[in-house]
């Protein structure tokens, strides 16, 4: 079964950290360049940090530069974002996103529909309480 899959979701308070990992299943993450996304109820869901599969080049939103930090674990097959400094404007579900030809900025910047990434995962929720 080809899929992604989120883990690392939770329940944080202000200023606190969380660690996403973005794993793959039925393929394999080296060919794809692999980006976070974040979806808050009644907002778009918007592009967070994005990581390239041919030369590791990444890609972070204004709004987390700085406080969230994108990365390969190439030994462990993940994409990791590890999360810190967090706010409550960070409450969203947080949803990994494969893709073999975008570029990070293209993809991070969602220029492309949803439906044209190549894989999604299902989301993990990520809660920062005040």
């Amino acid at each position: 079964q080809v899929q992604l899959v989120e883990s690392g979701g939770g329940l944080v308070q202000s200023g606190g950290s969380l660690r996403l990992s973005c794993a793959a299943s039925g393929f394999d993450l080296d060919y794809y360049a692999i980006g976070w996304f974040r979806q808050a109820p009644g907002k778009e869901r918007e592009g967070v940090s994005c990581i390239s599969h041919r030369d590791g080049t990444t890609y972070t939103a204004d709004s987390v530069k700085g406080r969230f930090t994108i990365s390969r674990d190439n030994a462990k097959k993940t994409v990791v974002l590890q999360m810190n400094a967090m706010v409550p404007e960070d409450t969203a579900v947080y949803y990994c996103a494969a893709d073999s030809h975008a570029t990070v900025q293209a993809m991070c910047s969602m220029q492309f529909a949803v439906s044209e990434y190549d894989f999604w995962g299902q989301g993990t929720q990520v809660t920062v309480s005040s």
